[in-house]
């Protein structure tokens, strides 16, 4: 064998070598691409699940008896208050009276005829306005109201509540931050701001607001909500913990804030404790579609496949029936 055919024969050898690790490197890594794949999609599907907004925001009714109830700022269970009407989440929260109307459904004649001031009237238009769902023109009665007193607080909630209702989170803040100034007291106003905030993406601020408004009102239930979902939208899963701890004290009927709470267990690779909660949250509430997915996920991560399925194929099978 000449040096040129040796040499030949060597290059032959290794460029077969070569093929044969980098098929078996493709093979390798394709199975490992389909593996993390599963992975984050699990991930991917627990994290949708929790951040939907009729998972954790649900809406309630509105009570007959609200003036201005503001949007729905988080799932709540119905609370009684001294007063229903004006301001405060759908009334469960208290707060100074403006004497002396029926602030449920006032009648402006009458309200005329007393000599009430304009700002009032024009004020409690905006309500009745806002009360039939005319969101623009209740935003023109309370700007007619504050334009005549700046420092009539009720006004500046109430068209930050109906600014809410139209998605304008800009200028809810504004308001919000306008009665603020006036009244650093109410912890309803910073949940409200907190709330907008969130909207908008700006977690860390709202969480801010959600903490201030705690500090008021420690057993606030309404801003340990917001706050928990404000944290988890951060990645700060034990913040998240520890505030469905203080909400399920609270409220151990929250089938949301134990889904929640299983949710960010879960993100901690705290399988066991994940399924415990999301448990307890269909044991709550039997048609749970997003709890069974959540809890499958964990069984999956467990490696229990039998009762990941059996959770996946009774979540499929209410999802059918709600179609």
């Amino acid at each position: 064998m000449t040096k040129s055919q040796f040499f030949l024969l060597v290059l032959t050898i290794a460029a077969i070598i070569i093929i044969v690790v980098l098929s078996s490197v493709i093979v390798t890594c394709t199975g490992k691409n389909k593996t993390t794949a599963l992975y984050i999609e699990e991930h991917e599907e627990l994290i949708t699940e929790e951040c939907e907004p009729e998972e954790i925001e649900e809406d309630e009714p509105e009570p007959d008896n609200a003036v201005s109830a503001p949007p729905r700022i988080s799932h709540h269970v119905s609370r009684t208050s001294s007063l229903s009407g004006l301001s405060g989440i759908q009334g469960r929260v208290n707060i100074s009276e403006i004497n002396p109307v029926n602030f449920d459904n006032p009648d402006l004649d009458v309200l005329r005829k007393m000599g009430a001031d304009q700002y009032l009237i024009s004020y409690f238009t905006g309500e009745q306005y806002y009360n039939r769902a005319d969101y623009d023109r209740a935003i023109i009665e309370y700007t007619a109201s504050i334009n005549r007193n700046g420092e009539f607080p009720e006004a500046l909630i109430s068209r930050g509540n109906a600014w809410m209702k139209k998605r304008e989170y800009n200028r809810a803040i504004d308001d919000y931050t306008r009665v603020i100034r006036l009244d650093n007291t109410r912890a309803e106003i910073y949940n409200y701001r907190g709330f907008a905030r969130s909207e908008r993406g700006e977690f860390f601020l709202a969480i801010e607001d959600f903490t201030h408004a705690l500090f008021i009102n420690r057993n606030y239930v309404d801003a340990l909500i917001n706050r928990s979902h404000a944290f988890y939208q951060t990645g700060n899963f034990d913040k998240v913990i520890e505030d469905c701890d203080r909400i399920i004290r609270l409220e151990p009927a929250n089938a949301v804030i134990w889904n929640r709470r299983g949710s960010a267990w879960y993100r901690k690779e705290e399988d066991d404790k994940a399924i415990t909660d999301f448990t307890e949250a269909i044991r709550l509430r039997n048609d749970y579609i997003t709890a069974l997915r959540n809890r499958g996920n964990a069984w999956l991560n467990k490696g229990n496949v039998e009762k990941a399925q059996a959770d996946f194929a009774e979540a499929q099978r209410l999802q059918n029936l709600n179609r």
